[in-house]
């Protein structure tokens, strides 16, 4: 599959950008784990793990503000229309302050529904809760984030929130470690430090828009009339996620109910997929600017010709993935864990998750490309064919192979998303 070398210049500039702050973003999560590390009992550690967990569930059912931000955005970008996409952006915002306000009044029974969710003991929902309490005063921000993440993307700039992510996780780390250790507030300094950073990278990225690129007025008229279409893209977008969300508590669950070594086995396992979709996002955030951007432009040749170049760059890092996997998997995975035992069992399913890179690149490329598109009513109809998939499988396969069988149910889920858009793509692209 030929690559485009002007091409290959524009997808590195959109995707590495994000692949640079997905990895760093984890250094955040390891500081408060070791801040709190220090405060002398280890209910702060579980708490901080169960307050994170929290938060990741709840802002993750939200992700359509960034994803039906980017495609819409690039598809105004690509024909020229700079008014039209900071409509998008005073919408997605809208939306986000919304949302985040909705939170916080709901945010006792929230928490509640969180806990028992997580089946969290007495002594650890105590301090997670104070922890919850404040952070949730983050999330107009923190969605907010996700509004302004997705516009910048839809304007060909991936750099800004990547500056943005990291003076967040910068910002967060100098405040905690004041507020815990020169102001002595323990597992609220933590939490406070968090929710002030979260409000300073909103500020910053809302100042950082208007300062790179103007404000006209937004009218409310404007605001109103792409209502429906933005309510059906981001309903589409929630409900896949829902779909996702399912799969991925359901896989838990599984290894949760095989006993505690099994499920470290399948997390050290998933940590594999983890650094792999690090990149594979990146590559999509790419797909989302490149594709919505040249359907705005109503330039076919250019479309066709940028989803070539990703599939191409796609299966590049898939086969590189796998050929790593295969030659250094057992040492990647020592490095990740000292557990003996834990590695020893992972050894028998490590094969299904190096086979992760192949069956799965289809299924972020194509998502992006979807994104870019808005075509989100098919990205609905893949996720939710492909979580029937997953559970036909499990049910089929568990009973009789055990802990094989549900990494087999996981690969057939990622392979079932990526055939269903690549067909649908393809039948797209022809009729463009």
């Amino acid at each position: 599959m030929a690559i485009n070398t002007r091409q290959l210049r524009m997808i590195a500039a959109l995707s590495l950008p994000a692949v640079i702050t997905n990895i760093t973003t984890p250094i955040l999560a390891l500081t408060d784990v070791a801040i709190v590390g220090h405060m002398g009992s280890a209910i702060f550690i579980a708490a901080i793990a169960v307050g994170g967990t929290m938060f990741n569930t709840m802002f993750w059912l939200f992700g359509f503000l960034r994803m039906g931000s980017s495609g819409l955005t690039a598809q105004a970008y690509g024909a020229g229309d700079r008014r039209g996409a900071q409509t998008v952006l005073a919408r997605s915002l809208l939306l986000a302050l919304l949302i985040g306000i909705a939170m916080i009044a709901a945010r006792e029974p929230v928490c509640s529904l969180l806990f028992d969710l997580l089946d969290v003991d007495g002594s650890t929902a105590s301090v997670a809760r104070s922890y919850f309490m404040i952070v949730v005063w983050s999330a107009p921000a923190v969605l907010g984030l996700y509004s302004l993440t997705g516009w910048f993307v839809g304007m060909q700039d991936s750099r800004t929130p990547m500056w943005v992510s990291l003076f967040v996780d910068v910002f967060n780390i100098g405040a905690s470690l004041m507020f815990v250790f020169l102001i002595r507030m323990k597992i609220e300094g933590v939490a406070t430090g968090t929710l002030v950073a979260q409000w300073a990278g909103f500020l910053l990225a809302l100042f950082l828009a208007v300062r790179k690129y103007g404000w006209h007025k937004v009218g409310f008229r404007n605001l109103i009339d792409g209502l429906p279409r933005f309510f059906r893209i981001n309903s589409d977008i929630f409900l896949r996620t829902v779909c996702l969300v399912a799969v991925t508590l359901w896989f838990t669950r599984t290894g949760a109910m095989q006993g505690p070594v099994m499920l470290a086995v399948n997390a050290l396992l998933m940590q594999l997929f983890t650094l792999y979709s690090f990149f594979m996002d990146g590559l999509a955030f790419a797909s989302e600017a490149l594709c919505g951007r040249y359907l705005g432009a109503g330039d076919r040749p250019m479309l066709s010709l940028s989803v070539r170049s990703l599939m191409g760059v796609g299966i590049i890092l898939a086969l590189v993935f796998t050929a790593v996997y295969v030659g250094c998997g057992e040492w990647v995975m020592e490095l990740l864990s000292s557990d003996r035992p834990v590695v020893e069992l992972a050894r028998h399913y490590s094969v299904w998750a190096m086979m992760v890179p192949l069956v799965g690149f289809g299924a972020f490329l194509w998502d992006g490309v979807f994104i870019g598109l808005t075509r989100t009513r098919m990205m609905l109809i893949s996720m939710a064919t492909a979580m029937l998939t997953f559970f036909a499988l499990y049910y089929l396969l568990f009973p009789m192979l055990g802990n094989h069988g549900l990494w087999i149910a996981f690969l057939g889920y990622l392979l079932m998303r990526g055939v269903v858009l690549t067909i649908a793509g393809r039948e797209y692209l022809r009729s463009v």
